[in-house]
């Protein structure tokens, strides 16, 4: 199932910034264990349910996972081969803005070394660089 909103007041939003930092999401409020982003990025629905098909399926009910990014925004995107021109395109895809420093993911219930494991798979399914983090080591 895509993530994406129910409803919006408005179909399409304009770029808006991604630079800066994350000043809030950027500490792990429900588990141990965190995935952090170090860059800032739009990641796609896609990646982060992919991300979370991958966590799921290693985690085996074992432990509590946290999704704390969701894709708010929409992108457009024109079809191909059209002229410049004749207004904005049509929906393409659902972002969310990541900030560097944002905590993505949290997990609860499992040993750290598991956690690593499960983060650095995720990992490989989100376009930036990410960080494991820990209340433990924090």
């Amino acid at each position: 199932m895509a993530m994406m909103p129910k409803r919006v007041k408005y179909r399409k939003a304009q770029r808006g910034s991604r630079s800066g930092i994350a000043t809030r999401g950027n500490e792990l409020n429900f588990g141990e264990f965190g995935l952090k982003a170090l860059e800032n990025a739009w990641i796609k629905n896609s990646q982060i349910e992919a991300a979370r098909v991958v966590l799921t399926r290693r985690l085996r009910q074992g432990g509590k996972l946290w999704i704390r990014i969701f894709p708010d925004k929409p992108v457009t995107k024109k079809p191909a081969e059209t002229r410049m021109g004749k207004g904005k395109g049509d929906l393409d895809h659902w972002v969310s803005v990541v900030r560097r420093g944002r905590i993505l993911f949290e997990l609860l219930g499992v040993p750290e070394e598991l956690a690593r494991q499960v983060f650095r798979l995720a990992a490989y399914k989100l376009p930036i660089k990410t960080k494991f983090v820990s209340r433990l080591h924090s």
